[in-house]
């Protein structure tokens, strides 16, 4: 992760913009993402969204979110698996909105879309089977926290939530969280210093 003068999560950032793109494959699907200063892990794929791209399971849902996309590279990879669902991405930061439009663009995903906003704003009365977060740990446990509660909310009945966080960041707490408001809770994967939470609804 790269050190910058400003947080990522802020709607308009203000940091040089200096893009840059670089090829990854991730679950059998290459991908090419364009990046920038101002949001997340420019440059590269970052650990925590690497293993929560290996644990998650988006088989038979209709209908996926991608909470938090950064410039895309979960949701992306989550629309080329799930090729017959439809996948939306949110961000609060302006940039990340728009290099996920160009990277859903330029890797020819056309069952997603992209809107810009805080938290579940942008999807005010929709329902999702999946439900796929790399949190932003930066802002806060107050707002993991209340985007685990609103998750819940926001899932059809049998859905599934997917949370990365890093261990020493306070892994755990988030499954306690998570247990408070998802009756099934599992982790389903580890690595790099990361664990990945699967809550039920």
């Amino acid at each position: 992760m790269d050190r910058q003068p400003e947080h990522y999560y802020t709607p308009e950032p203000v940091s040089l913009r200096q893009p840059v793109i670089y090829t990854d494959t991730l679950r059998g699907v290459t991908v090419r993402l364009w990046t920038d200063h101002g949001v997340f892990s420019r440059g590269h794929t970052d650990p925590g969204s690497e293993e929560l791209l290996a644990a998650m399971d988006v088989t038979g849902a209709a209908r996926i979110l991608d909470l938090g996309c950064g410039y895309g590279v979960v949701g992306i990879v989550a629309a080329k698996l799930a090729p017959v669902a439809h996948v939306v991405l949110t961000d609060i930061n302006a940039r990340a909105v728009e290099l996920t439009q160009q990277n859903l663009a330029s890797n020819d995903v056309r069952n997603a879309e992209v809107r810009q906003g805080d938290g579940f704003q942008p999807v005010a009365g929709d329902i999702f089977d999946v439900i796929l977060t790399n949190p932003p740990i930066r802002a806060g446990n107050a707002v993991v926290f209340a985007l685990i509660a609103e998750s819940a909310a926001h899932l059809t009945p049998g859905g599934r939530f997917y949370l990365v966080a890093r261990t020493k960041q306070g892994a755990k707490s988030f499954a306690k969280e998570m247990a408070r408001h998802f009756p099934h809770v599992a982790q389903v994967g580890q690595g790099s210093g990361y664990r990945v939470y699967e809550g039920k609804t």
